[in-house]
């Protein structure tokens, strides 16, 4: 094992992990050690977690003892390294599950405090209820005491109010029931409210505690450290943990005047691994370390001939009694030892890297993105949002209409990525200047390549498509053929100050039988070209024709398409408007 033969020489160690505690020596001195979480490295399913401890070791073998570490640490990925301790070498590492007695959680203690406070004031807001009940109550006696008859039997009749007193007696039932009657309703409207906070309180707790069955078992590490003299040695522990990911998201700026793209690159992170990430140096890596090592091996792809399986015969049958499957039962453990594998070949070693700034570092099959700015998000599967890079991309716009599907122009700009950053696949937000128009999907793009960025679409481009003319006529001497012609006019009209590109595409009939005869009329076939073509009309795949047309500010265009079908007359046709 290799030593520490200087201050600031590291060693690094990839644990071979037994999952028992009776690999530790029991003659080696224990020293807890108190670790703190420095830094994170998240991936699209899962995050590589680095830890710092120093601990003053005595010479002689000891055992550093890491506790309360999440229990879904997987621990083929578990890496140690130390420095600082002349004369020191690492062992072995142990890890182990231990079990907590109670929640240690600080989240769901507030959560529960918080809960509990809610409910108390909903109980006082429901005794103030009860109390005003009360008091209608009370007022319903009193107004029946003095409107009630007198007894048969009663010698001396009492004496009956005056108007005056009858005149008080109203005021002050009226006061006091509308005045009960308001605080009746306050009251109930702010149990209403209440109700609808304890709720989302519940749900919040639920949430948590939800995932809370594995954070009451937890995760022991043992580092097992010879060193010859006593000092302090400082480690580093880096291990994957599953539940936390990221995801790209942008919002792209066309900014009409300058003819460029705003482009603001994020990544939006998820973090349920069971700690909380709090005020941490954040990297985002590419890396999938999901897909494996390698790539898939290809089966063979047979072709044989289909042979029908022999019926079974009266001797061949059996009994429900005789028939038995033999199954395995599937191990639980499968799912984690697959990932600890994965882990164990595709992780890599947590890297060091010096940034002012967010900056992107591209590796042999994957780039990692080192955010600057410290990072907290707590442990509850909630979202936050941080920024990559923020660029502005030269841009040439391009309007696109499909006038027979819709009448309205679509604006795309076209920019290639000039910074250091891939753009991974994910949604946009798209604006026109400040103005928000479109969700979408940007697909992945690599330093210095073109993209296309959909912004939906443009008023100020009017599209209209209207049929002038459609006839139908007879052909062939007998009048035994059939024509149908269509006269088709597009009209474009540039409203903006701008001159500017509009691809325009129609579609001809594409006949699939010989007897059904199609000819293009307007425009003229020797003023088409290929897709490939230089012309301004082209011909594309399944009878489209594209224009690419410049109109100046203001200008008005009419595009005129005429084309006719032809069949015999006693033929069934589909497709005919």
């Amino acid at each position: 094992m290799t030593l520490f033969p200087a201050f600031h020489r590291t060693i690094a160690f990839l644990a071979v992990i037994s999952c028992c505690a009776g690999g530790a020596s029991g003659l080696a001195a224990a020293v807890p050690a108190t670790s703190k979480l420095t830094a994170v490295t998240v991936y699209g399913d899962r995050a590589v977690l680095t830890r710092t401890a120093r601990v003053e070791l005595p010479s002689g073998t000891s055992e550093v003892i890491l506790t309360a570490l999440p229990s879904g640490l997987v621990d083929a990925s578990l890496q140690v390294s130390g420095r600082g301790l002349a004369g020191a070498s690492l062992l072995d590492v142990n890890s182990r599950v231990t079990f907590v007695e109670a929640t240690t959680d600080p989240r769901i203690r507030t959560l529960e405090e918080d809960l509990a406070g809610l409910r108390r004031e909903d109980a006082a807001l429901a005794a103030r209820l009860a109390l005003i009940d009360q008091q209608r109550a009370l007022l319903q006696k009193i107004e029946t005491a003095m409107t009630a008859p007198p007894a048969r039997d009663a010698t001396t009749p009492p004496a009956r109010p005056s108007f005056d007193e009858w005149q008080k007696l109203l005021a002050f039932q009226s006061e006091n029931l509308t005045r009960l009657a308001t605080d009746q309703q306050g009251l109930q409207r702010q149990r209403t409210e209440l109700a609808a906070r304890i709720t989302a309180a519940e749900a919040q707790l639920n949430e948590v505690k939800g995932r809370g069955p594995a954070r009451r078992s937890q995760k022991t590490v043992t580092i097992r450290v010879a060193a010859e003299r006593a000092g302090a040695l400082d480690l580093t522990v880096a291990y994957a943990v599953p539940g936390a990911s990221w995801a790209p998201a942008y919002d792209a700026r066309l900014r009409n005047d300058a003819r460029a793209i705003d482009l603001t690159y994020y990544g939006v992170i998820r973090n349920s691994t069971g700690e909380d990430w709090n005020g941490l140096s954040l990297t985002l890596s590419t890396a999938r370390p999901n897909l494996g090592g390698g790539a898939p091996e290809l089966p063979p792809w047979i072709v044989d001939v289909v042979r029908p399986l022999p019926m079974p015969t009266a001797q061949d049958a059996v009994t429900l009694s005789e028939f038995r499957i033999e199954t395995k039962p599937r191990s639980r453990s499968a799912p984690k030892a697959a990932l600890a594998a994965a882990a164990e070949e595709a992780v890599p070693a947590p890297m060091v890297m010096e940034t002012a700034q967010a900056s992107v570092e591209a590796g042999a099959t994957s780039a990692t993105f080192k955010i600057d700015a410290p990072l907290t998000l707590p442990s509850d599967g909630s979202t936050q949002k941080v920024a990559i890079l923020a660029t502005r991309l030269p841009a040439t716009l391009r309007y696109e209409t499909t006038p027979k599907q819709m009448e309205a122009a679509f604006l795309s700009a076209s920019a290639v990525n000039g910074s250091d950053f891939p753009l991974l696949a994910g949604a946009v937000n798209t604006f026109l200047d400040d103005t928000f128009v479109a969700v979408g999907r940007l697909k992945t793009v690599m330093p210095g390549e073109r993209f296309d960025l959909a912004l939906g679409a443009d008023e100020a481009i009017a599209v209209k498509r209207r049929i002038v003319n459609r006839f139908t006529e007879d052909t062939g001497l007998t009048s035994r053929g059939r024509r149908i012609t269509y006269e088709i006019l597009v009209t474009l009209t540039n409203n903006r100050k701008t001159a500017e590109k509009i691809l325009l595409r129609e579609g001809i009939p594409v006949s699939r039988d010989e007897k059904i005869v199609v000819k293009l009329l307007t425009p003229a076939e020797r003023d088409i070209g290929s897709a490939e073509g230089q012309k301004d009309i082209t011909r594309e795949p399944e009878g489209r024709l594209a224009w690419r047309l410049e109109l100046k500010p203001g200008e008005k265009r009419e595009i005129p398409l005429k084309l006719s079908i032809e069949h015999p007359a006693d033929l069934a046709v589909t497709g005919i408007d």
